[in-house]
């Protein structure tokens, strides 16, 4: 990051008059400057009011506990597509998206019990050594010596190769998968990967085509234990319309995607702008247990969700309003003082390291969290078996959102021990 970049957001985060705070802007998270405007929320109004925004108005919760809060009392703060999803962007009415990750009780239960199994203890056991073998071959294939995209070669590519598999998805169009996720996701802006919402329809048309193939395929055969054919024999799901289908393949792309993908570009990041960690971990490998949370936390790959208020509410002594927005910024929770120690440095052996808000709180809390820490407990483990020394060249490129946090590229160079 320029450091006069940085300086200039630190001054202007403390001048700015609080109701002129928007920490919805994406260009924030894009030039990773966020950091000062929520220290500033944090201490000066840890329920703030944001009037006027693209995104319209909307309430932020910055604080540890206030964010716990919310989470839990689902039966005032709803997640519901009906009522607006999951991100402070309103979609069209006629363009609603339902996915169990937008659904409140008991519905919500109901789906995300069918696609449990694919994250069970004993499945994981049974996914551990292919997923192994598909990261040596990875690290295997990387030039060393040579400059190249870790984003790219690396978190993408380990990372589709893993929906692939969960979903019993064709191999080969497993990139997909990544783009479909993306297209998802991304802000419509002329010159990006969806310039308007006509166009993202078009591609979740291309991606429900191919999935109602799969998923034909799989209704007609017996149950099988990948997520289309949960999904299809599921007593909550094997009903589900077109669009329904689609939003919660959309959700188990993302939730496989985004996570794992940029925490892994992130471990690498953190542990290249801080020797010391990386030396510490050379020493003592055993803290890859405790470096792969703190890396989740320190990265927040989902920046917030929100919510929407079925009713009044009083939080941190501030009324909600009904039908208010409410964003959950975990990005800010998992930095904050007063529930975290020293909460802006990265420390590979912290006491408590899964005392972070990157997988949510409560009945929402991210179903294949113990999937994303495996994979990321995995390569590690495999960098220190090289001896590899990964430097991070330039400043990487961020995603352009404030909900996805994560990197676009991000170019490296490899040097093996002498």
């Amino acid at each position: 990051m320029d450091t006069t970049v940085a300086a200039d957001h630190a001054k202007l985060a403390e001048e700015l008059p609080l109701d002129q705070i928007d920490v919805s802007d994406p260009a924030l998270y894009q030039q990773d400057v966020w950091r000062p405007y929520f220290r500033r929320l944090r201490r000066d109004a840890p329920v703030h009011y944001c009037a006027e925004s693209p995104v319209g108005p909307f309430w932020s919760i910055t604080k540890h506990k206030d964010i716990v809060d919310v989470e839990v009392n689902h039966r005032v703060f709803s997640s519901s597509s009906t009522l607006g999803g999951i991100v402070l962007r309103d979609r069209p009415a006629d363009l609603e998206l339902p996915m169990f990750i937008a659904m409140d009780p008991p519905k919500h239960e109901a789906q995300r019990k069918v696609v449990q199994p694919i994250v069970s203890p004993e499945n994981l056991d049974n996914l551990k050594d292919l997923i192994r073998g598909r990261i040596r071959t990875t690290l295997d294939s990387l030039p060393i010596g040579e400059t190249f995209d870790w984003v790219d070669r690396v978190s993408i590519e380990l990372t589709a190769q893993m929906l692939a598999t969960l979903f019993d998805f064709p191999f080969e169009d497993r990139r997909k998968l990544s783009f479909w996720s993306d297209a998802s996701t991304a802000l419509p802006y002329a010159g990006t990967i969806v310039e308007s919402e006509e166009q993202r329809e078009e591609i979740f048309r291309e991606c429900l085509g191919y999935f109602m193939t799969l998923w034909n395929e799989r209704v007609n055969a017996e149950p099988r234990p990948d997520l289309i054919s949960m999904l299809a024999h599921g007593e909550a799901t094997r009903t589900m319309s077109p669009r329904e289908f689609l939003g919660n393949i959309l959700l188990l792309i993302v939730g496989g995607n985004d996570t794992t993908r940029n925490s892994m570009s992130g471990g690498v990041l953190f542990l290249s702008q801080n020797p010391e960690e990386f030396a510490k971990l050379r020493a003592r490998p055993e803290l890859v247990d405790s470096m792969v949370p703190e890396i989740i936390r320190y990265q927040t790959p989902i920046a917030y969700m929100r919510r929407t208020a079925l009713e009044d509410a009083e939080i941190g002594g501030k009324t909600i309003r009904k039908s208010e927005k409410v964003a959950m910024w975990y990005i800010s929770g998992n930095r904050d003082e007063d529930a975290i120690e020293e909460p802006d440095r990265f420390l590979i052996d912290r006491p408590r390291p899964r005392q972070h808000l990157s997988f949510g709180f409560g009945i929402h809390r991210c179903v294949g969290k113990h999937l994303a820490e495996m994979q990321l407990k995995l390569l590690w483990e495999d960098i220190l078996r090289r001896g590899w020394t990964i430097e991070v060249l330039g400043e990487p490129k961020r995603v352009f959102s404030s909900f996805i946090h994560g990197f676009t590229e991000m170019r490296v160079r490899i040097s093996e021990p002498r």
